[in-house]
């Protein structure tokens, strides 16, 4: 890289927020299930379990570690809305369906390559395959990183929306890299 101009910093910013999105997962997972692969399960601990079926939400209390894959997301309470998936005789696939995850309390999503995203509150729409964090929002990769007020990481897409406020502007700090991706100075 010779040089780094306002053009290079700007296509960063959405570089840096996908590298954390789990926009990886799940193509892969897609694509394992079409080749007939099992599926890897998410594995949820947390302090305390309630289900309320009437209202079709799962929420998970205290201490809530989430792992699926190469993904792990920690928070203080998880909410997950659920819908029930039409039943076909002899389906594997019959059950519950994911609709939402709404996340609060000292949001972490960690990826093993080094990205970490940070928030008070974190929702994913399943069906948009959207991400949006608020409270504080902080995507990290390296020393790089970007802030506002909401960030909505468009998973599909491989798109992402940094939004600041009146109190809050959108921040985002990019380290140049040298020839061999090593940031500069080091």
């Amino acid at each position: 890289m010779s040089g780094f101009g306002p053009k290079s910093f700007f296509l960063a910013i959405p570089i840096i927020l996908c590298l954390i999105t789990p926009s990886v997962l799940l193509s892969e997972s897609k694509t394992k299930e079409k080749a007939g692969a099992e599926k890897t399960p998410i594995v949820i601990n947390a302090d305390s379990l309630e289900v309320d079926d009437t209202k079709k939400v799962v929420t998970f209390k205290g201490h809530v570690d989430v792992r699926e894959s190469d993904l792990t997301m920690t928070c203080e309470k998880l909410l997950l809305y659920y819908t029930d998936k039409p039943t076909d005789s002899g389906s594997e696939d019959a059950g519950i369906k994911i609709d939402k995850i709404v996340a609060t309390g000292d949001v972490k999503v960690i990826r093993p390559d080094g990205g970490v995203a940070a928030a008070e509150q974190a929702i994913y729409y399943r069906a948009d395959e959207k991400i949006v964090l608020t409270g504080n929002p902080k995507v990290k990769q390296g020393q790089d990183f970007v802030e506002g007020a909401k960030i909505t990481v468009f998973i599909r897409e491989n798109r992402s929306i940094v939004e600041g406020s009146k109190d809050k502007k959108v921040k985002a700090v990019y380290y140049p890299r040298g020839d061999m991706g090593v940031p500069r100075g080091q």
